[in-house]
């Protein structure tokens, strides 16, 4: 099954082509600086160069058409049209508390997307231009949404509910609605994989994801039962410019001492805070390190409030879990940085958590052994995209398989000539006592014809052959 995974960002379209029965990355790329004239795409077929060009890209629709374009091209396309894509899957940030799950998009699920762009309205608005320019552009292909939310709405309600007035949340839906959530739940199960345990049974997990933006996630038996980001991504974790848990008093503190609008505190929030607010220079975790080894106070102090915030975060949800069995760390920082590991992990030993310092230094799957297993899980969501697309279009798959393969066995069947046909029906009456394998042997030697099992069943049973048992 060819999946045309997408990730539309308000000025850009992430994308891959994935065979969903084998998990092989066929193409991926990416457009940038859409609705400017001077977009860039980027294009890598599996095995090939790279392809770059700079063009003018006025929208998502433009972009996916480049997309598609370079898709079926002559020289460097990897399928001869777009009907060869036989699904599309989106990522799309917010599902509210409709979806639980991944779904086929129709109408009704577009409309839902609609309603909680109120809750993530730099994102949903980009995730409907793709799901549009699909239908747009690949009429009849289905489209599967997959939800950044989806995996933690089956929370218990203490855990999701903020204590405001409960009108607050049956008027305007405020909650815990946690994201990174499609990377959650893929790194999880992974994890659980690789240990050999039950995911759905017997299975308590602390995920990790560590990247610009963070988020931790405890997960029992297969179900989210607390995460750190909240309403917004904005709650929990330090991350790389969005300040994480802070007192809300602090808000309407700063609005006026420093005389600032709504739009202008939210813009400290999330996007001067965090490692860039408290280095002063960057949000990336590498250059905060290196910073810091060469002497700078304040990239120290950013590092180390970062990890002691993840710390926090792991020993509130070993308490939430009562124990567990594994600590996975994911994404761009989980899995590259061993010195965040490092100052994540010390002094938890009192918590059963220890962990190799080599195996830490190369990264491998498991980096401590004690009774909490230490784990480092790369996080793939354009796969996990691919699979939720795959799941939720199962029985539709199935009989487009099936109608397929009728199809590849009529196309057999026309290919045999009426003189072969009459070599079969004579091989056969010379002796009808043979086997059906006997018979199919017996033409591959007299005749060189060469038939599967399925179109050789369906010819004798055209040409009224009965072979023996």
């Amino acid at each position: 099954m060819k999946t045309l995974i997408l990730n539309c960002g308000s000025s850009s379209l992430k994308y891959q082509l994935i065979n969903s029965d084998n998990d092989e990355v066929l193409v991926k790329g990416l457009v940038e600086k859409i609705g400017t004239s001077k977009g860039v795409i980027t294009y890598k077929p599996a095995g090939s160069s790279e392809y770059r060009d700079t063009f003018e890209i006025a929208d998502h629709g433009v972009a996916l058409e480049k997309v598609l374009q370079l898709l079926t091209d002559t020289n460097r396309g990897i399928i001869k049209d777009i009907s060869q894509i036989d699904a599309v899957g989106h990522r799309v940030v917010h599902g509210g508390e409709t979806y639980s799950g991944s779904v086929h998009i129709d109408n009704d699920v577009i409309k839902k997307i609609e309603e909680c762009i109120v809750f993530a309205p730099l994102h949903n608005p980009p995730n409907l231009m793709g799901i549009r320019a699909c239908a747009a552009l690949m009429p009849g292909i289905d489209q599967v949404a997959v939800f950044d939310t989806a995996f933690h709405q089956n929370m218990p309600e203490y855990a999701f509910l903020y204590a405001l007035p409960y009108s607050m949340y049956e008027k305007h839906g405020v909650r815990r609605y946690g994201f990174h959530g499609t990377s959650h739940a893929y790194v999880s199960k992974k994890a659980a994989d690789i240990l050999g345990r039950d995911y759905d049974k017997d299975f308590k997990v602390i995920v990790c994801h560590l990247g610009n933006g963070a988020s931790v996630s405890a997960i029992k038996n297969g179900i989210s039962i607390d995460t750190s980001m909240g309403f917004t991504p904005l709650e929990g974790l330090v991350m790389g410019t969005r300040c994480g848990d802070i007192d809300p008093a602090i808000i309407p503190y700063l609005m006026e001492k420093e005389d600032l609008s709504s739009e202008e505190m939210d813009t400290i929030l999330n996007k001067q805070s965090g490692l860039k607010g408290i280095s002063r220079t960057t949000n990336d975790m590498r250059e905060v390190m290196d910073e810091a080894a060469s002497g700078s106070r304040l990239h120290q102090l950013a590092f180390d409030v970062f990890c002691y915030h993840i710390k926090k975060y792991i020993g509130a949800y070993m308490a939430v879990l009562n124990g567990a069995d594994a600590i996975v760390f994911t994404a761009g920082i989980g899995e590259n940085s061993a010195g965040v590991r490092e100052a994540v992990l010390k002094d938890l030993d009192g918590l059963g958590i220890t962990f190799d310092t080599q195996k830490n230094d190369t990264a491998q799957d498991i980096i401590g052994d004690g009774k909490v297993k230490v784990m480092v899980v790369a996080t793939d969501e354009e796969l996990a995209i691919a699979h939720e697309t795959k799941q939720v279009l199962s029985s539709k798959w199935n009989e487009i398989q099936k109608q397929r393969e009728l199809q590849s066995i009529q196309e057999q069947l026309s290919a045999i000539t009426g003189p072969v046909r009459t070599q079969i029906v004579l091989l056969w009456s010379q002796n009808k006592k043979l086997s059906k394998l006997e018979l199919q042997i017996l033409i591959s030697k007299k005749i060189d014809f060469d038939l599967s099992s399925d179109v050789f069943d369906v010819l004798l049973s055209e040409m009224g052959i009965k072979c023996a048992n």
